[in-house]
């Protein structure tokens, strides 16, 4: 379990904070989401875990241990990240790029055994990447990069894995694949703590969502609890509707025109409600 404990961040020079008293739990066996609008402090989060970013308050917790106390081999050993923006420092083969991942799990000077090549190989599949192995990083489009790099998150393992804004550049049917592949891993009993903007999938597979506004919560529960029309205009300063997926039942939000044409007719759904 990761867990955020009154948290607070602030940038150099900045006369607010990025984060502010933020608090909340990402448990095992389950998906929990983060989101909010840009600015909202959803990437300072992934930053402070992975302590590119100091607290000015509060802490951080992995399984119950201080994540500060922790060494770097033991935080990648716990937990895989797979950050908004990576590139490697010169162009590289795609297996050989995910089997890097497998370096925390090795001792001094010791070798790749057949059990990390296999690792590779099923995170490689699972990610739907095997005409991409033998592939160089630099021939790759946006889409299949991105798949690259929650490949190399599965390959490192650990009991907690951590993606930001993983369906960037992802089209249909590989948001569905990925967002289908994190819910198998928390019914696995992994803790998958996922910011996203994609606030639809998230109520389809999350059972957490975290709302963030100006670096605090505003909200926490289930999708249901969160995605409340009220709430969310304000947030995101936008109209919108909310009603009810009619394939699964998860609460769906409905951007509206500010000024819609006079030629379309009206929403079917009632503004502001959760129908």
């Amino acid at each position: 379990m990761i867990a955020f404990e009154g948290i607070a961040v602030r940038y150099h020079g900045a006369g607010v904070r990025a984060l502010d008293n933020v608090t909340f739990r990402a448990p095992a066996g389950e998906v929990t989401a983060v989101t909010g609008p840009n600015g909202s402090g959803k990437s300072t989060l992934v930053r402070a875990l992975l302590r590119r970013q100091s607290l000015e308050d509060g802490r951080i917790t992995i399984d119950g241990r201080d994540h500060a106390s922790m060494s770097a081999i033991e935080m990648a050993r716990a937990v895989a990240v797979a950050p908004q923006r990576e590139n490697p420092a010169f162009p590289m083969r795609v297996d050989e790029y995910v089997a890097l991942a497998r370096y925390p799990h090795l001792g001094l000077w010791q070798t790749a055994a057949l059990s990390d090549a296999a690792k590779v190989t099923d995170a490689i599949a699972r990610a739907g990447l095997e005409e991409f192995a033998g592939r160089r990083t630099d021939e790759l489009s946006g889409g299949e990069w991105q798949r690259v790099r929650i490949a190399r998150a599965l390959a490192q393992g650990g009991r907690a894995l951590v993606l930001d804004e993983p369906t960037t550049f992802l089209d249909l049917s590989h948001e569905m694949s990925l967002f289908e592949l994190l819910d198998g891993l928390a019914t696995d009993g992994m803790a998958v703590l996922l910011i996203s903007h994609q606030l639809n999938l998230v109520a389809r597979f999350a059972r957490n969502v975290i709302l963030l506004h100006h670096g605090r919560v505003v909200a926490a529960g289930s999708p249901a609890d969160v995605m409340q029309a009220p709430l969310l205009e304000k947030v995101y300063e936008w109209p919108l509707v909310v009603s009810r997926d009619p394939a699964v039942g998860a609460p769906s939000l409905i951007p509206l025109r500010r000024k819609a044409p006079v030629s379309h007719s009206a929403p079917s759904a009632t503004p502001n409600t959760l129908t």
